[in-house]
């Protein structure tokens, strides 16, 4: 028997009609009878007429929009390719029961507006990561039974809060059942997996036939789970000491860590001054008596004098290298990339210190002469390089304090009861002044190819009045380039994943990726890709309810602004570097975007003498 895959060649990029998509996904299949797509030919007639499907398989919406695929009993092997699933904005069932897929896990989660999606009786085999299916918010329908899957059984199902059915029996499921809370339950089976220990009390009304199958389960609505023998009484007296103990040692840890937090901490930096010196301290001052502190002074001023801070500024306030080791310190983060800390100086002046260890990738002359360079930025929403230590094995960078925090901790933290939440205007103005600083870094860095290099939200600082700070700009061409390649934004950009290179727009979709966060409040550093393809994938008419941050508000007359935002971050993010928008675009018509459509003040509906069921303001948006 001939085993047929279908060899036309479709162009596509984001914005193709729905037939050349649906062409694409049957690309990556393979099938038994070639008549088995013999409907799907876009010479003969569209996918869909109305609500009346013209190709096999199809599901249709009144408009004529695609809505689901039903491809069952076909024999079906190869790919399935969800990137072009993914455009199809109005795509909410899949089933593809009965067929040969032989296959890991699809990443089915990319499809986040899903409604039902049915995998049974096929090959797939593999683990399912814990957090596929987070976001899927409107999923309803499940079915995965029949197959080969393997592992523990997502976590991520047990928080879909529309759930009503849920088929995983007949596979190789491990581990213990999570325990499901939805109320919305009423087909569940794991029947015939490997699962072990007791079924949650959740799911203790559910038949029998449920849980059979697993010899390691235990618990209602199976047999009880083995109770051991009581302990003897020198095994409880034992217990009992132990627990005394841990409390005490509990106790006595969270004394100490309150004890330290008021004494503060003393963060140690490794620069070995010569071969008697290995360790020089940040030290609180009321740490060290003064008479230390003179002999301590005293025995390493000689040492000192030699090593100095290189001032990149002529408006700024010098201080000693001896005098920053010997301030107080906090430590504000610590990663792979580069270590931060505040320092308290004598003078009272705060101070903050960026220690790299992975900043060898270009000599010292050349180093310094690129820390000039930086040190002669100044944009008002520029945070700027006050100062820099070198040596070869690690670098210093020294700007000033930043009260306010970061915009990833005022978009994703905790929010202090003193500080209000960031609105629509004041998330527009920190966009523009976004935009307005990376033009000016463009410009004035002309030779960088992505002259900032690592844009994302905990490399924006907000001053009091909530005006941006660009930090960490201008230090790809120094980071060692496989660190970088790791940790620095712009190598996650699709040109960089795909091509392994970055463009003049690789800093423009990094721009794009900030500001979807901005309007979403969600986190892009868990996975940009995803944070871009999920609003791609969202109908416009749901943007509000799906996408953008609640806690921005909003008035009647702003949601064609935000709308109008949201569509440049998108033509930001395009995958194709040539239908990516450059800065200059963006820039324009970033400053075009308003508070709100009209000139006239902001107002409430209560104002207009309208009645509302709730205090909740939806935006209409048209696709």
């Amino acid at each position: 028997m001939l085993l047929f895959s279908y060899g036309v060649n479709v162009p596509f990029s984001f914005g193709s009609s729905e037939p050349e998509l649906l062409l694409k996904f049957r690309h990556s299949l393979q099938y038994e009878n070639d008549t088995a797509f013999s409907t799907w030919n876009m010479s003969m007639s569209p996918p869909c007429s109305g609500d009346s499907p013209n190709w096999v398989g199809v599901l249709c919406t009144e408009e004529g929009r695609i809505s689901g695929l039903i491809l069952e009993n076909m024999r079906l092997k190869g790919l399935i390719d969800v990137g072009a699933l993914q455009k199809l904005p109005n795509l909410r069932t899949l089933s593809f029961n009965n067929n040969n897929f032989n296959i890991t896990w699809p990443e089915l989660n990319k499809l986040y507006p899903l409604k039902t999606f049915y995998l049974s009786n096929n090959k797939f085999y593999g683990e399912i990561p814990a957090r596929s299916f987070q976001r899927m918010n409107w999923l309803k329908k499940v079915h995965l039974a029949n197959n080969q899957f393997s592992g523990e059984i997502p976590t991520s199902l047990a928080t879909l809060p529309r759930l009503m059915e849920l088929r995983l029996e007949g596979n190789k499921f491990s581990g213990q059942i999570p325990n499901f809370l939805q109320k919305s339950l009423k087909s569940f089976s794991v029947a015939n997996n490997q699962l072990q220990g007791k079924i949650p009390g959740s799911l203790s009304a559910l038949p029998v036939s449920s849980f059979a199958g697993n010899e390691a389960l235990c618990g209602t609505p199976l047999s009880a789970c083995h109770s051991f023998e009581s302990p003897s009484i020198i095994t409880v007296v034992l217990i009992a000491i132990a627990v005394g103990v841990a409390v005490m040692i509990i106790g006595l840890l969270i004394f100490l860590f309150r004890w330290r937090k008021r004494r503060r901490m003393t963060v140690s930096l490794e620069i070995p001054l010569s071969n008697q010196i290995r360790r020089t301290r940040f030290r609180e001052a009321d740490e060290v008596s003064n008479h230390s502190r003179t002999s301590q002074v005293s025995n390493h001023s000689r040492r000192l004098e030699n090593i100095k801070l290189c001032f990149v500024r002529k408006d700024t306030e010098k201080f000693d290298f001896h005098e920053l080791l010997r301030a107080s310190a906090e430590i504000l983060g610590n990663g792979s990339y580069s270590s931060s800390y505040k320092a308290a100086l004598l003078n009272g002046s705060m101070m903050v210190v960026k220690r790299f260890k992975q900043m060898n990738n270009v000599g010292k002359e050349e180093f310094q002469e690129h820390m000039r360079r930086i040190g002669r930025l100044d944009h008002p929403n520029l945070l700027p390089l006050l100062a820099y230590y070198y040596r070869k094995e690690e670098k210093l960078l020294v700007t000033d304090y930043v009260q306010n925090g970061s915009l990833a901790v005022r978009l994703h933290g905790p929010h202090d009861a003193g500080k209000a939440g960031l609105d629509w205007p004041t998330r527009l103005k920190i966009v523009k002044g976004i935009t307005k600083c990376l033009e000016y870094l463009y410009k004035e860095l002309p030779s960088l190819i992505a002259p900032h290099g690592h844009l994302k939200s905990s490399n924006v600082l907000l001053t009091q009045s909530n005006e941006p700070l660009l930090t960490d700009y201008g230090l790809a061409p120094v980071i060692n380039q496989d660190l970088a390649q790791d940790m620095m934004v712009i190598y996650r950009s699709p040109e960089y994943t795909h091509e392994g290179q970055i463009t003049k727009k690789t800093d423009v979709w990094s721009l794009g990726v900030l500001i979807l966060e901005i309007l979403s409040g969600r986190c892009a550093d868990k996975g940009e890709m995803d944070l871009v393809g999920w609003v791609k994938c969202v109908e416009p008419e749901y943007w509000s309810s799906e996408f953008l941050d609640e806690e921005m508000g909003g008035t009647r007359n702003s949601e064609g602004e935000i709308v109008k935002l949201l569509r440049i971050a998108l033509c930001c993010c395009e995958d194709d570097v040539n239908n990516r928008l450059d800065l200059k675009e963006v820039v324009e018509k970033i400053q075009e975007v308003r508070e709100r459509e009209h000139d006239d003040d902001f107002y409430s509906y209560a104002s207009e003498g309208e009645t509302h069921q709730s205090d909740e303001i939806n935006f209409p948006f048209n696709a």
